[in-house]
């Protein structure tokens, strides 16, 4: 690979992870790119130099490997008018959650991410909303990051952004702003020179709005304002857009079910004060519930712990468990019904 091509490809976020990585592909003739955005079929990648449409590979389809997601680094076989891709780039960090569905299965949002925006419009802050993003973002591996959007029609700024603090629990809280600008800088730092961020959120949180005014021209769809100050939810599939400034972000649609994926030890990033409460409680198996000694309840008896919050933490540790033990079970199943098929295979083979 030229230092010319390394170079255009640094600007995506290539480094020395995935030119490693990518070795495993070198000898098949592909060259690597970048989805920087799913239509389903299709996606669109960027090899450093344009955008090309991309599908993916039958292999890949047939063989159940993975999947690739908006951020992935890809290896493709140039073709017209559609490249096949060949094969996925080990991921460094990635975004998943339960898919919707009353199967128990992962879906990728977005894939090597650094920072994760978690975004929270001034109109509708819900800390228990936040909870739960900041729980997937710290699943991730990515470092999460705080917004309170829609700053400049807020009644109470400083009680808005206290409540956000004290559930974020030392996570960075950036007051932004796309109308005045407030806040702005403060994210194009976070992405310089050329890392990833994803702003997760629900629907009219202001998130393509403010990847409007990052770059400084409407690259995003955004809906019309209601006078309550709430937005309308436009955006339909994940894309990566790159930045004049330096760095690139991921809008998401608005999460209608921000289910939880695997990944229970996230947990003690967002309720670190509920963990360590629990270090002192009198039995190291407390269950928070009649236990003598639970340093849990006394604290919820002295109202130095929140209610809410601690009934937020048993609810999410619940569905991560429940995601494990459901999980755990398909894979014995699909392991069963594949050596069943092997063995009846085999037993076809040796018949006279």
């Amino acid at each position: 690979m030229s230092i010319h091509f390394s170079h255009q490809l640094a600007v995506l976020g290539w480094d020395p992870y995935f030119d490693e990585k990518f070795k495993q592909f070198a000898s098949d003739g592909g060259v690597p790119a970048r989805v920087i955005a799913d239509y389903g079929v299709e996606c669109l990648v960027h090899d450093g130099i344009d955008s090309s449409r991309a599908s993916v590979g039958r292999h890949l389809r047939n063989d159940g490997a993975t999947m690739p997601a908006v951020g992935d680094w890809v290896s493709v076989l140039k073709r017209e008018p559609v490249s096949p891709i060949h094969g996925v780039v080990e991921r460094r960090t990635v975004f998943s959650r339960k898919a919707a569905s009353a199967e128990t299965r992962e879906q990728v949002l977005a894939a090597n991410v650094d920072v994760a925006f978690v975004v929270a419009a001034a109109t509708d802050v819900n800390a228990r909303r936040i909870e739960r993003y900041l729980t997937i973002a710290w699943q991730s591996g990515a470092v999460p990051v705080v917004l309170l959007t829609k700053a400049d029609i807020a009644e109470s700024l400083d009680e808005l952004r206290a409540e956000l603090e004290a559930v974020a629990m030392g996570t960075p809280v950036v007051v932004t702003s796309a109308v005045t600008g407030d806040g702005i800088d403060e994210i194009v730092r976070e992405l310089q020179p050329a890392r990833t961020g994803v702003l997760l959120g629900p629907s009219g949180a202001g998130k393509s709005t403010l990847i409007n005014r990052i770059v400084g021209t409407e690259v995003m769809r955004t809906g019309l304002i209601h006078r309550s100050g709430e937005g309308r939810h436009m955006t339909s599939h994940r894309q990566l857009v790159q930045l004049p400034q330096g760095g690139m972000i991921i809008d998401t649609p608005g999460l209608r079910e921000a289910q939880l994926w695997e990944g229970e030890e996230a947990l003690g990033d967002v309720f670190e004060d509920i963990e360590q409460l629990a270090l002192t409680c009198r039995f190291t198996d407390c269950g928070h519930a009649t236990e003598p000694g639970c340093a849990v309840k006394a604290a919820l008896a002295a109202g130095s712990l929140d209610a809410a919050r601690f009934r937020s933490y048993l609810k999410l540790q619940r569905e991560l468990r429940a995601v494990a033990a459901k999980t755990d079970a398909r894979i014995r199943l699909e392991e069963r019904r594949k050596w069943k098929q092997i063995s009846i295979a085999a037993k076809v083979r040796i018949r006279p």
